[in-house]
């Protein structure tokens, strides 16, 4: 694991308060673009669903049950929880101009517009066909989410970051800094100077006395 990763395991965002969230994350420049500190933008009534109530994770793979897309499949690239909002990859797209100037003709490109999580359904495993999804307990003791209609187990997909890297497939290389070499203390204080921990380092023996400064 990355010294980056566990930096942003200790992170915590804090939005402020009636903040509305939109595909943007808080932290990014976009997101401060649209909603600037002291902006008000009207309120959103929506009944969030739960963390461990959401049955649609990052990664999975859904059919689209409303709109023009409907009936197709993807899969899920971003989950808003705020907004009870997915985003699915090369669905429900819009298209709009980007760079666009007088001196430039800009680029046209697509973008995902978020999708209600009601209007996707989870895709069966065993038939790749839409299925309600309910979560259960094994025999052992672990919740997993079970086809209602087929009584298949759905694993949840393993959380990926947007650089692609899958955190528990990672293996560090020569280059990378280690969970262990990050927490290890390296460094003890001392009082004194940079000067005098070099000295004792290289077992340099001063026998000049300094003189005496004073300060008022």
């Amino acid at each position: 694991m990355r010294l980056s990763a566990v930096l942003a395991m200790a992170a915590k965002v804090e939005v402020p308060a009636g903040y509305r969230y939109g595909t943007n994350r808080p932290w990014t420049v976009a997101a401060k673009r649209h909603q600037p500190p002291g902006k008000k933008r009207r309120k959103v009534f929506v009944e969030r669903i739960a963390p461990e109530d959401r049955t649609v994770l990052r990664g999975d793979t859904v059919e689209i049950l409303k709109g023009k897309d409907a009936g197709k499949q993807g899969k899920v690239s971003q989950v808003i929880g705020a907004r009870n909002w997915v985003l699915v990859e090369g669905m429900n797209t819009h298209y709009r101009w980007v760079g666009r100037s007088s001196n430039s003709r800009g680029t046209y490109i697509a973008s995902e517009a978020p999708l209600l999580v009601n209007h996707v359904r989870l895709v069966d495993p065993s038939d790749r066909k839409a299925t309600e999804v309910e979560w259960r307990f094994t025999e052992e003791g672990e919740r997993v989410r079970v086809s209602v209609r087929s009584g298949t187990i759905i694993p949840e997909p393993l959380f990926q970051r947007c650089d692609g890297i899958i955190p528990e497939q990672w293996k560090d290389g020569p280059k990378d800094t280690g969970t262990e070499d990050a927490v290890r203390r390296s460094y003890t204080p001392s009082l004194k100077t940079l000067e005098e921990e070099v000295m004792e380092k290289m077992e340099i023996v001063e026998t000049r006395v300094p003189r005496k400064a004073f300060w008022y």
